[in-house]
């Protein structure tokens, strides 16, 4: 006959085995909610997260995605409340703490104003003395029956070096003997009236010497280099003479026929000529 089991009565504890585990302790939850309901749910820390983020910028090295938060900030910053802009993280701040910088459009350029004004007054002073000039040569030139054959070989031009005035030979004209650097009558003359003209100038002075292709004979020691450098020589000395001082020469030259006022025709006797350059100041 099989024996009875004893069962505990209701309501009693029932005895644990003596090497079962101890009896877990109860977990208690403690919900809090808020008005908004949202904050209960994600907790308040992700404000002091965005927060710490938004303010990161102030101290780079404290964030440690700051290039890209950077990147962030400035598209949704706008540029007209102070937010980064493009210059954001160049040193223009730190260039700009001492005063303006040269890059501020705010701020003239000192040596290029000073420059440009000065530039413009000399110009104007050019101008007004190249045009006296002109036309005080013209006139001496017109009214002398001296010059009244030669006249119309005296061109005046303007370029990009100043006022130069050039002496030009033609078939029954020449400033010089043929082959030397030995000056005409007629040329040492007009040559004194340009000296005198330019006399009062403060300009600089140029002169080159120009010869047409005609070259010498295989056996001379002598080329049109040197003709046209002795030609040009005896133009300065000859004004040098008529008063203008011998600091205002700046160069003499002599080029042969490398530069013809005639290019189709090498041999043409205008390709003999003298330039004289009144150098803008």
């Amino acid at each position: 006959m099989a024996e009875a089991e004893t069962q505990p009565a209701e309501g009693a504890p029932a005895e644990a085995p003596a090497d079962a585990a101890p009896p877990l302790q109860p977990i208690i939850i403690k919900k809090v909610f808020e008005e908004d309901g949202h904050a209960g749910a994600h907790g308040g820390a992700w404000k002091i997260a965005l927060a710490d983020m938004m303010t990161a910028i102030i101290d780079p090295d404290g964030f440690p995605f700051s290039a890209k938060q950077t990147a962030m900030l400035e598209r949704l910053t706008p540029q007209a409340q102070g937010g980064p802009a493009e210059s954001f993280g160049s040193s223009q701040e730190e260039n700009n703490k001492d005063g303006p910088s040269d890059q501020d459009p705010g701020k003239p350029s000192g040596s290029g104003q000073g420059q440009g004004t000065g530039g413009s007054a000399s110009q104007k002073q050019d101008k007004d003395n190249f045009d006296k000039l002109e036309k005080d040569l013209k006139q001496k030139l017109s009214e002398s029956k001296q010059f009244e054959k030669i006249k119309d070989q005296v061109s005046i031009t303007r370029d990009s070096e100043g006022m130069r005035i050039e002496v030009i030979d033609k078939a029954n004209f020449s400033m010089f003997s043929s082959g030397t650097a030995d000056m005409g009558g007629q040329a040492a003359a007009l040559m004194s009236e340009v000296a005198k003209s330019l006399k009062p100038l403060p300009n600089k002075l140029a002169i080159r010497g120009h010869t047409d292709s005609t070259g010498f004979a295989p056996d001379s020691m002598r080329n049109n280099w040197t003709l046209s450098t002795e030609r040009a020589d005896a133009t300065r000395q000859l004004m040098q003479g008529a008063g203008i001082g011998s600091n205002r020469f700046t160069k003499i030259e002599g080029v042969a026929d490398t530069a013809p006022f005639i290019p189709n025709n090498p041999a043409d006797p205008r390709n003999r000529r003298v330039s004289i350059t009144v150098l803008n100041q």
